[in-house]
C-alpha cells in the first residue's frame, strides 16, 4: 500500500513520513512493548541548539549559507544563563506529558553532550557551555517520572560528502562513522532510552529517508540501539520502518481512525520554525485542544514542540499555554490517557471517540451538529449517557445507531465530553499489518 492509497481509503489528511522503510522482523517490537507509549498519548518535544542564538529557525545555517567558521563560532557563545533542566521537565509535567523527546543534535552537527565521536569536537561539552545537556536531561526526566526520548539527526551539513556521497565517498563515510559512534554513545551512556527519534536520513536534500537506506544501513544501526536497550521504540526516519509512524506539521487532522501506531508532531507556536523565534505567535488554546482531540480519536499520540531561547528559556505565553492544556488534561485525563481511538469513526469537525473498559468517551466539537447526527454504532448496548461531570444526556439507540440530545448544553466547551457506559468492555482491535511501499 502507498501512503496515497491509505489516505484515499481513510479519506484522511494524515501524511505519514518515511513510508516504505526497510523491514526487519527481528527488530520489530511486539504490541505489548508499545503499550506504555500508546497509553501515554501526550509528549513534549524540545528543539534547542546553536540556532536558538540566531532565532531564525533550525535551518538557518543551511538556508542562509552561513560560512562554517562564522556559524561554528556560535558554539563558544552557547552558554545558557541561569538554566536548569528541571525548568523543562517541570513544564512537561505541568503540560500533562508522559514522555519527552529532546533534540540531541540537529543537522548543523552541534552535539549537546560529551561526544568523543563528534567530528572536530563540535559539542556543548567541549565548547562554551562545558555542559553535557543530554546527561542533565535524561536525569531530570527520569526524576520527574517521564519516559526519555532522544532526537538524533544522522546527516550533518559540515560534511561535503553529505551533498555528494557518491562523488566524495570517503568524506561521506566520516559522517556515517560519526553517526554510528554518536548513536552508540547516546544509547550506552545515559541509561535506558525509551524512544530513539531520528530525523534527516535523506542525502543531499534529495529523495527520502528510505531512499538513502543503502548508505545508512538502518537495520545495522538500529541493532546497535537495541543491543543496549532491547525495548527502545524507533520512529521510521532512519530508513528502517520503525515501531510507529509520524505525521509532521501544523495541518489539521481529518479522516478515519488510523489502523497503525502513529504520532502527530507539531509546534505550540505557528509551526514556521521548530527552533526559537522571538515573534512566533502561540497557537490558541482552542486550536490545540481540537488538535489533541482529532489526534487521539484517530488513535494517535500528540508530541507538541517548544523552542527555548539561547538561555533555555520559554516565554510566559508559551508556558501559560502549555499549563492551560495541562489543567484541561488534569480535569479530563480519564478520556485521554490509557484510551484507544474509536470504536466509533470520527465525523470531521463534529465528534470523535476514545474508549477504555466499558466506557466510550464521545469528544464533541460541535454540539448542535452532533445532536442532529445519526451516529453509527452496533454490537454494544448503551446503558447510560452523561456529560463528563455527571449530568445525564438523553439518548436513543436503535437500528445500529444512536442519537444524542445535547440541547441542554448552553455553553459548550471546546471539547464537550459525553461518557457512554456500555453493557460490556470495548473490544480493542489489533494493529493492521500494512506493508507500505513508500511511493
Amino acid at each position: 500500500m502507498t501512503g496515497a492509497e491509505l489516505k484515499s481509503m481513510l479519506k484522511s489528511s494524515i501524511n505519514l513520513k518515511s513510508l516504505g522503510g526497510v523491514k526487519c522482523p527481528e527488530l520489530k517490537l511486539a504490541p505489548e512493548d508499545l503499550q506504555w507509549w500508546r497509553d501515554a498519548k501526550v509528549g513534549m518535544f524540545v528543539h534547542w541548539g546553536l540556532y536558538s542564538i540566531l532565532g531564525r529557525g533550525e535551518w538557518a545555517r543551511f538556508n542562509e549559507q552561513i560560512p562554517k567558521e562564522e556559524y561554528e563560532a556560535l558554539a563558544d557563545a552557547f552558554i545558557p544563563r541561569d538554566f536548569s533542566m528541571t525548568e523543562w521537565t517541570d513544564l512537561a509535567k505541568d503540560f500533562g506529558a508522559k514522555y519527552m523527546v529532546m533534540v540531541t543534535r540537529h543537522h548543523d552537527g552541534f552535539a549537546l553532550w560529551d561526544s568523543p565521536a563528534s567530528y572536530e569536537g563540535f559539542t556543548s561539552y567541549e565548547r562554551g557551555a562545558k555542559r553535557d545537556f543530554v546527561k542533565e536531561y535524561t536525569e531530570a526526566a527520569r526524576a520527574a517520572g517521564l519516559k526519555v526520548g532522544l532526537y538524533y539527526s544522522p546527516m550533518d551539513w559540515r560534511f561535503p560528502g553529505y551533498f555528494d556521497p557518491e562523488g566524495l565517498p570517503e568524506n561521506a563515510q566520516l559522517m556515517k562513522e560519526q553517526c554510528y559512534g554518536q548513536v552508540e554513545e547516546l544509547c550506552s551512556k545515559y541509561g535506558p532510552v525509551d524512544i530513539m527519534w531520528y530525523d534527516g536520513g535523506w542525502l543531499a536534500h534529495k529523495g527520502s529517508d528510505t531512499s538513502s537506506a543503502w548508505f545508512w544501513e538502518p537495520v545495522k544501526l538500529n541493532k546497535l540501539v537495541r543491543r543496549y536497550n532491547p525495548k527502545t521504540l524507533l520512529n521510521p526516519r532512519s530508513g528502517y520502518e520503525g515501531d510507529f509512524y509520524c505525521d509532521e506539521g501544523s495541518h489539521e487532522i481529518t479522516g478515519k481512525i488510523l489502523p497503525v501506531p502513529w504520532e502527530k508532531n507539531m509546534c505550540v507556536c505557528s509551526g514556521c520554525s521548530w527552533g526559537w523565534m522571538a515573534d512566533d505567535p502561540v497557537s490558541s488554546f482552542e486550536r490545540l485542544i481540537k488538535m489533541l482531540v482529532d489526534v487521539i480519536c484517530r488513535d494517535g499520540n500528540w508530541l507538541l514542540n517548544v523552542g527555548p531561547d539561547r538561555n533555555g528559556k520559554l516565554s510566559d505565553e508559551v508556558k501559560n499555554r502549555m499549563r492551560e492544556i495541562g489543567a484541561w488534561l488534569a480535569k479530563f485525563g480519564e478520556a485521554v490517557y490509557g484510551t484507544r481511538g474509536g470504536p466509533i469513526e470520527p465525523l470531521d469537525g463534529v465528534y470523535g471517540t476514545t474508549s477504555k473498559g466499558n466506557k466510550i468517551y464521545l469528544h464533541v466539537l460541535d454540539t448542535a451538529a452532533c445532536s442532529k447526527s445519526r451516529i453509527m454504532f452496533e454490537g454494544y448496548k448503551i446503558e447510560k449517557a452523561a456529560l463528563f461531570h455527571g449530568e445525564k444526556v438523553p439518548f436513543e439507540q436503535k437500528e445500529k445507531a444512536f442519537f444524542l440530545d445535547l440541547s441542554s448544553v448552553k455553553n459548550p466547551e471546546t471539547d464537550t465530553i459525553v461518557v457512554l457506559t456500555l453493557d460490556r468492555e470495548v473490544e480493542r482491535k489489533e494493529n493492521s499489518e500494512i506493508h507500505f511501499t513508500g511511493k
